[in-house]
């Protein structure tokens, strides 16, 4: 090749790079940014997560694209901490259960039964230890944008039922991917029937399971309650969860753009939780016109709930919840109940 030949390559080489880069930065479209959750469409957490996104469009000047999928469309929790590991998903909202595939940490706020009374107790208590499990999940490669509250699990049955002894005869609803609450179930000595939040409905109809715990806003929305018309309102753990983003999407962001989605984030944190301190009650109301019947805990009744759930703390403690946490909680809640009157 002569001087002037590669000197003509040369400038053909530069002048197709020049053009590709400058129509691809002109031509390029909006971003699309991808988000799953197991909620249903239309749901409070549906709305707030929308809102976000429509904040987040507005910031970047329109050049945005955010789709949320709902009602599991991106499979199981588990499956979408996946499709975030490996670009399919740009972010999730979760409970515990997904986010402890990131970290177990966030055990700490969920699978302790009947370790909270209330929701100043679990918020007292997140408060205190949230800057831990943000980090740990940054840690990991995931940003935290909000948590948030989906109600207080109760038991769905098809049965009538009351003293935790009775339980044991039937076969009991467990999450696909949450293995320590099936070991700690048959530690003991309950029948755990592991399924998808999808097969709950049709387990029930054709008796592969018998009891379904879950927080009464998921039992109304999968209609649990024609094939499971008893339920024990026992307070067993709060459904606690994040909104979470990769932090591949979060560091893509510009300075303006996040401190827009933190802001955004603050407000869909507080309308959840304006929103959970009703969101049973007319949950199981609505359960209740089509026939649910409801059993409030009697002395003896909790005092029995009360035992068994304390009898699996030591299994908990170091297994389903990293000790250290554990002992945090704990602490903090010993902490918030001698200051209350």
């Amino acid at each position: 090749m002569n001087i002037r030949t590669s000197r003509r390559h040369l400038f053909f080489t530069v002048f197709i790079v020049t053009v590709l880069f400058v129509t691809g930065v002109n031509a390029q479209g909006p971003v699309r940014v991808k988000i799953g959750m197991v909620a249903p469409k239309g749901s409070i957490y549906h709305r707030v997560v929308q809102e976000i996104g429509e904040d987040w469009r507005e910031e970047q000047a329109g050049k945005l694209k955010f789709t949320v999928y709902t009602d599991s469309r991106q499979g199981s929790e588990a499956d979408m901490v996946r499709r975030m590991r490996v670009g399919q998903l740009n972010g999730a909202m979760l409970t515990v259960v997904g986010l402890s595939e990131i970290d177990d940490s966030v055990a700490a706020l969920q699978k302790m039964p009947m370790m909270f009374r209330s929701w100043a107790e679990l918020d007292y208590v997140r408060e205190r230890i949230r800057p831990i499990l943000e980090q740990r999940l940054a840690d990991k490669g995931f940003i935290v944008l909000f948590w948030g509250e989906g109600g207080w699990v109760q038991f769905f049955a098809k049965r009538p039922m009351a003293m935790p002894g009775e339980y044991r005869e039937a076969k009991i609803f467990a999450w696909s991917g949450d293995t320590d609450m099936v070991a700690l179930m048959k530690s003991l000595k309950y029948t755990p029937v592991v399924l998808e939040l999808s097969d709950i409905l049709p387990g029930l109809q054709t008796d592969l399971i018998d009891v379904v715990p879950a927080a009464p806003m998921f039992a109304l929305t999968g209609q649990f309650d024609r094939s499971a018309p008893f339920m024990l309102r026992v307070n067993w753990v709060p459904i606690v969860g994040a909104t979470i983003i990769t932090k591949t999407t979060w560091d893509s962001m510009t300075a303006s753009v996040q401190a827009q989605v933190k802001a955004s984030s603050r407000e869909a944190e507080n309308a959840v939780r304006l929103h959970r301190d009703t969101l049973d009650d007319k949950s199981i109301r609505a359960m209740q016109k089509r026939g649910l019947t409801v059993r409030e805990l009697t002395p003896e009744i909790a005092a029995a709930w009360q035992h068994l759930a304390e009898n699996s703390y030591d299994w908990i403690r170091g297994k389903s919840v990293p000790a250290d946490l554990f002992d945090r909680v704990v602490e903090f809640l010993a902490e918030f109940r001698a200051s209350e009157p």
